[in-house]
């Protein structure tokens, strides 16, 4: 299997909806067009700051056709799949590969913390379900309780061959750097996942980033991968360390408010989070410009 479209920054796409929280179709045109210009290198709906959980069947469906007719095969388009069951997590496979989206990512159960041969199960459910189709593994232990292990990526990488990558957002860099050194020399890509670690997974020679605030700033985002592949290292830390507290600053809002805090401050107005969560009061926004002004832009 090519794998070779499976690099740079890929952008977990924010879900803009009205009051009604129904799906805002032309500003999620907007923004398709918004990441394409700034650079990015591929486009994933409904990951964790996409807001998948809230998000119900009909209206994902709408929202990805929506976001493959916009890209018009300009970047891959990833659906990203959080589901706590595998009966769901394999409907949404075959939804995401019938509306033509070009592979999926697929988050480790939440709230229940199956056990290693229950997780293999699991994936190997979804990737027998959508032969021939790219299925990236989505760690991601502050939201689910517990890691993919190492050993585990390895074993599914090996057994299954359209599980094709991971994308790690543990922050634990140990990590990141055990899935890339134990991949070397299988048809595997890992895909760092913490926005201020970038420079640092691509120097132990990830694949590219999956990265929250290439919503807002695509342009200095990708250019941290761009200088890193380029060699330029002593220049994409620089740029690392400008995006670094705007990324910092996204924490102190409620989980996932902050991406959305950011690119309403941006005017890309994706609208309000899905409830119970609400946007932000003005004590946070205003650490939220400081940070992006320390950026050098002016908001």
């Amino acid at each position: 299997m090519n794998l070779d479209f499976i690099k740079g920054i890929i952008v977990p796409i924010l879900t803009p909806i009205d009051e009604n929280e129904n799906i805002d179709e032309m500003k999620l045109r907007k923004m398709v067009d918004h990441v394409i210009e700034g650079g990015v290198h591929g486009i994933l709906a409904y990951g964790s700051n996409g807001e998948f959980y809230g998000v119900e069947e009909k209206d994902m469906e709408l929202g990805l056709k929506i976001i493959v007719n916009q890209t018009k095969k300009r970047v891959p388009v990833y659906m990203g799949i959080g589901a706590i069951t595998t009966k769901k997590a394999v409907r949404l496979a075959r939804m995401a590969k019938t509306m033509g989206a070009d592979g999926i990512s697929v988050l480790q159960p939440m709230f229940i913390k199956p056990n290693e041969e229950e997780l293999y199960s699991h994936f190997a459910a979804v990737a027998q379900a959508v032969p021939d189709f790219p299925v990236l593994l989505y760690n991601n232990p502050a939201r689910t309780g517990y890691n993919i292990s190492v050993g585990l990526t390895m074993r599914l990488g090996d057994d299954f061959h359209n599980i094709v990558g991971i994308k790690d957002s543990s922050g634990d860099m140990t990590m990141t750097a055990e899935f890339i050194r134990q991949s070397q020399g299988r048809n595997f890509k890992v895909l760092g996942g913490k926005d201020s670690l970038i420079y640092g997974a691509m120097a132990y020679g990830a694949a590219g980033c999956v990265a929250t605030t290439a919503n807002m700033f695509p342009e200095l985002v990708v250019s941290i991968y761009n200088k890193c592949v380029a060699g330029d290292f002593k220049e994409a830390l620089k740029e690392q360390y400008r995006l670094t507290p705007i990324r910092l600053a996204m924490d102190k809002a409620s989980f996932p408010v902050g991406t959305k805090d950011l690119a309403n401050l941006m005017g890309l107005e994706p609208g309000a989070p899905y409830k119970p969560n609400q946007s932000s009061g003005e004590e946070i926004l205003s650490y939220m410009r400081a940070a992006i002004r320390l950026a050098g832009y002016d908001i």
